[in-house]
């Protein structure tokens, strides 16, 4: 299992790494080591186990190719979905009702979790309550009500509730939405500052964190595994594999089901107060039905940010900013005389069904990854699931496991048109 190691280690110019809470530069790897448990990726999940081993004791290494929080969780657009990417229904459907209702319970602790380590560590990620999911088209309403009240009625979820087209109206300044659910356990919060909190509390619990050390290849060897880095290696007991949508190669089981995909995000200039609230009323987050989904929300400094808009490459688009100011006059026309500060890319991973992929692909080698948008709240819980199965078992996490996770159609070589494919088509329905 090797990749290469070229990576660009700076941060975007984006808004989360302009009012970032944090700027601590971490050396890289050099020379050999020993740690019970290697992390490869300094993400949310990565940063999250290390957290949880190393309050359990354990002797964490974590390599990072860039800059801890570099990757998805330092770009997303910031928002807390409370559940799994695919709906309770569907769930019970295709996984039967008892497995439905323990997803449902990891997603309910998942969001304890939050909640959890920003009290216990003082994580300042601007954590606010309220996400609105609204229907771009009348014949969506119909199910988004039904949602609601199964998850009411079935699930006792109380926090949700069903928004009226009249009401949604006075909530929000554009979209022509007809339809919406309410979650206020779900939300919003600074991405880059929540996966910084969680490496700083990782970092002061004991772990070995180190920057700018790519790994290029993971090797069994005699009971346990080396993790070579262009400067040094890590021999240890267990490697969880965290790096997501960003593994080049580097694991092909993992690379199989969880396919990488581009999304952008851009942030206006500042908009003062009365006109902010005239775009989001009650401070929400807001994600739509689209399949290429628009998700946006007003800045704490009171700027608009709005992401919309994939690709399916390692390349991004030249101009990013008009990239997405389209997608953005399409909700919010009026906006057409504000001018975007920011504007950047991030690769997220999904998988055939959505569902997360966790597995112990071999005996001391975990993968993890596809939260297919949903990681700002999984990632970080899933992190301390593995650590739990590794020091000392977890329920939740052998569920997870339990997962249909297939491979993507055609191959190594016809998987990523095949997805460009689905995606495109898709995409062109939420259009007519």
């Amino acid at each position: 299992m090797t990749r290469s190691s070229a990576f660009d280690p700076a941060f975007p110019s984006s808004w989360y790494a302009a009012t970032r809470n944090e700027d601590v530069v971490l050396p890289p790897l050099e020379g050999s080591h020993e740690a019970e448990v290697a992390i490869v990726g300094g993400g949310y999940t990565g940063v999250s186990a290390a957290l949880h081993l190393a309050r359990a004791g354990r002797q964490v290494v974590l390599l990072e190719a860039a800059r801890i929080g570099w990757g998805a969780s330092g770009r997303n657009g910031g928002q807390v979905h409370v559940g799994m990417r695919r709906e309770q229904e569907w769930l019970e459907a295709k996984l039967g009702p008892d497995a439905a209702r323990q997803l449902w319970a990891i997603g309910l602790d998942a969001r304890e979790h939050l909640d959890w380590a920003i009290r216990e560590y003082g994580i300042a990620c601007d954590l606010t309550p309220g996400l609105l999911h609204v229907d771009h088209k009348q014949r969506y309403v119909p199910h988004t009500r039904r949602t609601v009240d199964h998850l009411r009625e079935a699930y006792g979820y109380e926090h949700v509730r069903f928004v009226e087209r009249d009401e949604l109206g006075a909530m929000l300044g554009g979209g022509n939405y007809h339809g919406g659910m309410l979650d206020m356990r779900g939300g919003h919060l600074h991405a880059l500052n929540w996966a910084l909190g969680l490496a700083r509390a990782a970092r002061q619990e004991g772990a070995l964190l180190a920057e700018e050390s790519s790994v290029t290849a993971i090797e069994h060897i005699g009971d346990g595994w080396r993790l070579r880095t262009d400067r040094g290696e890590v021999r240890a007991g267990r490697v969880i594999v965290a790096a997501n949508g960003y593994l080049r190669g580097l694991v092909p089981e993992i690379e199989a089901r969880v396919m990488p995909i581009n999304n952008f995000v851009a942030v206006t200039q500042p908009l003062g107060r009365e006109r902010a609230e005239s775009l989001i009323r009650g401070g929400y987050a807001v994600s739509d039905s689209r399949f290429v989904v628009y998700y946006f929300r007003i800045t704490p400094d009171q700027r608009l940010l709005f992401g919309g808009g994939e690709n399916y490459s390692y390349s991004f688009p030249g101009d990013i900013a008009g990239f997405v100011r389209r997608h953005m006059l399409g909700i919010y026309p009026g906006l057409a005389d504000v001018g975007i500060d920011y504007a950047w890319g991030g690769t997220l991973a999904v998988t055939p069904h959505r569902l997360p992929y966790v597995r112990e692909l071999r005996p001391g080698l975990y993968g993890i990854g596809g939260f297919s948008g949903l990681g700002v709240l999984l990632a970080p819980y899933f992190g301390k699931l593995v650590a739990d199965a590794i020091t000392g078992g977890s329920p939740a996490f052998d569920a997870l496991t339990r997962l249909p996770v297939p491979s993507f159609p055609g191959g190594r070589l016809l998987r990523w048109p095949t997805l460009v494919a689905a995606m495109s088509f898709y995409a062109l329905r939420d259009r007519l």
